[in-house]
């Protein structure tokens, strides 16, 4: 829960990439916010370490200091994750960012914001209920819903990987581009380049 008032964080921003564990969960669309996360980690020479029941790597972007953090508690409990590193950093709403996918965006498109719903999100309605807020900072990434035709479920859907020509590769990196920005720069510069 986040208690406004106590002594300053020690990170400038906390990235929350959303995501199952597992090898077969790893080209998932719904695993875009940790394949968001292992970009930063590559770009910004950081290692991972388990902490948190998940992933934390901190490394410096210029002179900021981030924390990147991969939750392991599978989607519907990413909020217990998520708290415990809150909590030891001293993170406040406006100083956390969560990766995430969203079917409601269409594939490709990326959205900054500062709070909103949830979307039918479960791993944003675990942060939520964990955090005791919705007012932190998300990064949307589109992947869409099943085609007119295509039988699976939107549950199936995300569970499944990207199509080639759906170039995650350059998704994943537009959107690395967009958690630098907010870094920055702020949620509103990364609203303007990206959304």
């Amino acid at each position: 829960m986040f208690r406004r008032g106590d002594t300053a964080s020690t990170l400038d921003l906390l990235v929350v990439g959303l995501g199952n564990p597992g090898r077969e969960h790893e080209r998932d669309r719904h695993n875009v916010g940790w394949m968001v996360a292992d970009e930063l980690a590559r770009r910004m020479d950081g290692r991972w370490r388990a902490k948190f029941s998940g992933q934390l790597a901190e490394v410096r972007l210029d002179a900021l200091r981030l924390a990147l953090l991969k939750p392991e508690t599978f989607m519907n409990d990413s909020g217990r994750s998520v708290a415990a590193a809150t909590r030891f950093f001293k993170v406040e709403p406006e100083s956390l960012l969560v990766v995430h996918d969203d079917v409601d965006l269409e594939p490709g498109r990326l959205q900054a914001r500062a709070g909103g719903g949830l979307a039918g999100h479960n791993g944003l309605r675990s942060l939520a209920q964990a955090l005791g807020t919705q007012e932190f900072l998300r990064l949307r990434i589109g992947v869409g819903r099943p085609g007119r035709g295509d039988p699976r479920s939107v549950a199936d859907y995300v569970l499944s990987p990207f199509e080639l020509e759906e170039d995650v590769g350059a998704l994943v990196s537009r959107a690395a581009e967009a958690v630098e920005t907010v870094a920055r720069e702020g949620v509103e510069a990364a609203q303007q380049r990206f959304n």
